[in-house]
């Protein structure tokens, strides 16, 4: 498996696994494991917000929005504020919108409270999708949407928290760019990568990319159409000796549409 350097979320989150004694807790209720270190869960309708946490001096209340449509979601909503409560004893209310427990964040909610939502993404990464179980669920597979797809109802998470993890773990390199209201927010390239991305951080996605298909047409690609081929110029930096035709690129959209927004999934074959 690949060598990560330390993380507290994730470290965190394996410590306890391991305290309690759980492989994982695809089997086991996680209001329960909550309950079990001290929370009590509440679903209730949440105004601008997708779950907080209230600490008291002798209890913990974390509230989960009902309204939030996918099981998956909450799944992972739930997982976030139970790392606030292990990770970030002390915050007297916390609330967490799309924008917190989403992987990517403008630089100046980074810079604000950045650490502490990464840590909490990063400790509920790891509680719904163990490193070890994950790697070895991909393991040898071909990379396709629809492995994202079925790693996301084996481990009942979100598609986007799949996406980052196999980013991480995954056999095959993949590119995550993320574009929200038509400007391109956030991009990860793994190590050592052999194309050049060029930057196109708070500028529109390119002309001819799957999301921006989206944003221009309202494009949704059905499941079975959603790897959609693209030129490697797309993307990626085209030298003057190369030839777009020489190369495979295909991408893939993870689109909300609710918040205007899209994860763009980028591999060569």
């Amino acid at each position: 498996m690949k060598n990560h350097r330390y993380n507290k979320g994730s470290a965190a989150a394996k410590n306890l696994l391991e305290e309690y004694g759980f492989e994982s807790l695809l089997d086991f209720s996680l209001e329960l494991f909550a309950s079990g270190l001290g929370a009590t869960v509440i679903e209730k309708p949440l105004v601008n917000s997708d779950g907080r946490i209230i600490f008291g001096k002798k209890h913990t209340i974390i509230e989960i929005n009902q309204d939030i449509e996918f099981e998956q979601k909450k799944r992972f909503t739930l997982a976030h504020e139970i790392g606030h409560f292990v990770l970030h004893k002390g915050i007297d209310i916390h609330n967490d919108t799309e924008a917190t427990t989403s992987w990517f964040n403008n630089k100046e909610k980074q810079a604000k409270n950045g650490r502490v939502e990464y840590e909490a993404n990063q400790f509920a990464s790891e509680l719904l999708m163990p490193s070890t179980l994950f790697y070895e669920k991909q393991k040898g597979k071909k990379f396709s949407p629809q492995l994202l797809r079925d790693l996301a109802v084996f481990f009942k998470t979100s598609i986007t928290s799949i996406a980052f993890k196999y980013f991480e773990l995954g056999d095959h390199p993949i590119c995550l760019f993320h574009s929200h209201n038509k400007t391109v927010s956030y991009w990860k390239w793994p190590d050592g990568y052999p194309h050049f991305i060029i930057d196109r951080t708070k500028l529109e996605p390119p002309e001819d990319s799957v999301a921006m298909e989206f944003f221009e047409k309202g494009k949704i690609y059905a499941k079975h159409q959603a790897k959609q081929q693209i030129w490697k110029s797309t993307w990626f930096d085209l030298k003057h000796w190369e030839d777009d035709n020489d190369f495979n690129f295909f991408e893939y959209c993870i689109i909300s549409s609710s918040h205007n927004s899209v994860l763009s999934v980028v591999w060569e074959e």
